[in-house]
């Protein structure tokens, strides 16, 4: 081989060195630039990954913190319900404990003695409590339309009692003493009678009947006329 063809060949070996280097290099720049991008991948990757992780661990996180907050309401619901509940039996049981007050029934009732009625109650709830009117009583002697307090005493009497009933209440409203119905407290309030002489009054009458005028009043021992001129406009015969 000429010298000519030697050089050609060392000329084409070089070439192809260079092409093989070329190539190389290419092929590592190729090889870094798959790996950079693998690695990015790979980067990214894990990003997302965390990510996705973090997310539903966020969601649970939250769920969990919902759920404590639901169930707090929720207990601190039922617990304010119960307390409604209670105030509403309360209020309830507020309404039917009313006061109650107590009045003596008697006379010519089926069932006399002590009632207890609600406060404010008038006469037609006690005679109702005390088991209505007794066959013989004079249903329009008493006013069953008033209002009633605690302690009082209601007293219905019957018809044979209403006539005198009747006068001693309208001598009563007047301002008078009927000296045929009042009792002894009655009569010491009259001037002049103490408890001796108003006993002496009753007892008279329940020996001789009733008094016919007021002057007869001086028929009974110890009430002479100055006693009756102090008492003879406060009393009345009926």
């Amino acid at each position: 081989m000429g010298r000519k063809g030697r050089n050609m060949e060392q000329y084409n070996t070089k070439k192809k060195q260079g092409a093989s280097e070329t190539f190389s290099g290419i092929a590592d720049r190729v090889l870094m630039g798959a790996v950079a991008v693998l690695l990015c991948a790979f980067w990214a990757g894990c990003g997302e990954k965390d990510r996705a992780l973090a997310i539903p661990l966020g969601e649970m996180v939250a769920e969990d913190v919902r759920a404590e907050a639901v169930g707090g309401d929720s207990d601190g619901m039922e617990s304010a319900s119960a307390q409604n509940q209670e105030q509403a039996v309360d209020s309830a049981s507020g309404a039917v404990a009313q006061t109650m007050i107590y009045v003596h029934v008697c006379g010519a009732v089926n069932a006399p003695g002590v009632v207890e009625i609600p406060e404010g109650s008038r006469g037609q709830t006690a005679l109702e409590a005390a088991g209505g009117f007794a066959e013989d009583a004079a249903e329009d002697a008493v006013n069953l339309a008033e209002v009633l307090r605690d302690g009082m005493q209601l007293y219905f009497p019957t018809k044979e009692e209403s006539v005198a009933w009747i006068m001693q209440q309208q001598a009563e409203s007047e301002g008078l003493i009927n000296l045929n119905t009042a009792g002894v407290e009655a009569l010491c309030t009259l001037p002049g009678i103490g408890e001796a002489k108003a006993r002496a009054i009753v007892a008279y009458r329940e020996a001789n009947g009733a008094f016919e005028r007021v002057e007869d009043i001086m028929q009974v021992s110890g009430i002479k006329e100055s006693a009756y001129n102090k008492i003879k406009d406060l009393v009345v015969v009926k």
